[in-house]
């Protein structure tokens, strides 16, 4: 992919930014590599001033880490800042259910019927990055629909901490489906304007992660960091 630089330099760095982070969630960029400046600049046909404010932006949300005289590293996952992540997750999304059955956007309630098809569709591909992407847009979806657009921009950086291990927790189609029905059970309660049972679904959805960490932990351990000591297994 190559970066318009033609473009104004802002715009040059926050799409590098949005490219790397994408790179970075589906670990195409491996947690613990180095990564160059200059290789990037290359890589994507601009200067290393751009590159330099992207690696900055993504420094800020604990993507990467600049160490002096080091370079810049892609931070390995982390559990502790994955369980943080979540939790103010499931702080803002059980709230935004919770308002939505009381009311929701008609265009917004009919954009994600058609996400889910989509996203049934990437499942039964094993379309990894498109299952992601629409996974996101439903979610933004109901945020949108419950009148409250902005309440996902405080989630957005943080939840990139879950992606990347969700990215090693969807092999399959086995693993996606039942994904979408958890969606499908936020919705039937929504469209009930049933708020308990839309705070009961959302929860079920966002722990999802938690049953399948210990088997990732034991199957990729070169990826995270070092647990917390006080932290039992």
């Amino acid at each position: 992919m190559k970066i318009d630089p033609v473009q104004s330099f802002e715009s040059v760095a926050r799409r590098l930014e949005r490219e790397l982070r994408r790179a970075i969630v589906a670990l195409e960029l491996a947690p613990g590599s180095r990564l160059s400046e200059q290789e990037i600049a290359q890589r994507y046909g601009v200067s290393r001033q751009p590159v330099r404010e992207a690696l900055i932006a993504l420094a800020k949300t604990r993507l990467v880490e600049i160490q002096p005289q080091r370079g810049t590293v892609v931070v390995k996952l982390s559990v502790r800042r994955m369980a943080e992540a979540r939790f103010v997750r499931e702080s803002v999304e059980v709230a935004l259910v919770r308002r939505a059955c009381e009311g929701f956007d008609r265009s917004s309630r009919e954009r994600i019927d058609d996400l889910l098809d989509a996203q049934a569709k990437a499942a039964s591909r094993g379309n990894h990055h498109d299952f992601q992407r629409t996974d996101e847009l439903f979610h933004i979806a109901i945020a949108e629909g419950a009148g409250c657009g902005m309440a996902w921009m405080a989630v957005e950086d943080l939840k990139a901490h879950m992606d990347r291990i969700c990215t090693l927790t969807l092999p399959g189609p086995e693993a996606m489906l039942p994904l979408i029905d958890q969606h499908r059970a936020i919705m039937a309660a929504i469209d009930a304007r049933d708020p308990d049972a839309a705070e009961r679904a959302m929860r079920t959805h966002l722990t999802e992660i938690l049953r399948a960490l210990p088997r990732i932990e034991a199957e990729h351990p070169e990826l995270f960091d070092e647990p917390d000591p006080g932290r039992t297994r």
